[in-house]
């Protein structure tokens, strides 16, 4: 029995790396029935952290870090799963844009999460997204270092899309608006590409408005006529005014100086 197990058992010693996680269909892909790994926790070479996931033990890692999570998901459990919206800012230079509290909410998007993400202990927070913010098979992601190895995220000019996408409810328009203060090196190209296949109206008419706005040299690049805008006006703020341009509700403050004017803001 050792003899026909030793494969299996080789491929977790091998395979997980000390501190990260693996769930049972991952080890099932590879024989290891959930017998097994009762067996390998009772040896020690694995141990449990919530129902169907275990992790690899390590003396030097002790609490959950949510990199870590991450990581065991994309390169071992191999999971669509990419770090997006704020949280792939924040991992590229612009934590001072956005972090707002020590609350670790880690924004993930893919076209499957795995269920078990909610009910891991720690200090982070999973937010789930779906991938329908762009047409299918659109991929614009960068690898960045951490502790945990390179982490899959959005690229700069898609996770502020995504930032978009969760106004006005989850996010605020300062903190959007501080974000594309920093956005100087964003690449036209790119944010032409994107925009293409985005899906969200709302997004794509809020984009163009905070680029206005900040008229950094990537602008004269991107041509409103050249996106779908859709028809037709977009109430998006209780409150707010209707931009003169993109047709869609913002605070006062986000219209254009001639339309505050006109506004009386």
């Amino acid at each position: 029995m050792r003899r026909q197990n030793e494969p299996r058992l080789k491929w977790v010693l091998d395979r997980v790396p000390h501190g990260q996680l693996v769930d049972t269909p991952t080890l099932e892909r590879h024989g290891v029935t959930r017998q097994l790994a009762h067996k390998y926790v009772e040896s020690g070479w694995l141990e449990p952290v919530v129902r169907g996931v275990y992790r690899r033990p390590s003396a030097s890692v002790d609490r959950l870090e949510w990199r870590t999570v991450v990581r065991s998901l994309q390169a071992l459990m191999q999971y669509p799963t990419v770090v997006g919206g704020r949280t792939a800012l924040e991992e590229q230079g612009f934590r001072h844009y956005v972090s707002r509290s020590d609350e670790a909410r880690v924004h993930l998007y893919g076209a499957v999460h795995p269920s078990w993400l909610k009910r891991l202990p720690g200090p982070a927070t999973f937010l789930l997204h779906s991938d329908t913010l762009f047409a299918e098979g659109t991929s614009d992601w960068v690898e960045t270092p951490s502790p945990a190895g390179p982490l899959t995220c959005s690229s700069p000019e898609r996770a502020v899309l995504e930032l978009l996408d969760e106004l006005p409810n989850a996010e605020s328009f300062h903190i959007v608006d501080t974000v594309f203060e920093g956005l100087a090196s964003a690449r036209p190209q790119r944010l032409a590409g994107l925009l293409q296949r985005c899906t969200s109206v709302k997004v794509k008419r809020l984009f163009f408005v905070f680029a206005d706005r900040h008229a950094h040299g990537w602008r004269k690049y991107l041509k409103a006529e050249d996106v779908n805008l859709g028809s037709g006006p977009r109430a998006l703020v209780a409150g707010g005014k209707m931009h003169p341009l993109y047709k869609v509700s913002v605070p006062p403050e986000f219209l254009p100086d001639q339309a505050k004017d006109d506004h009386g803001a």
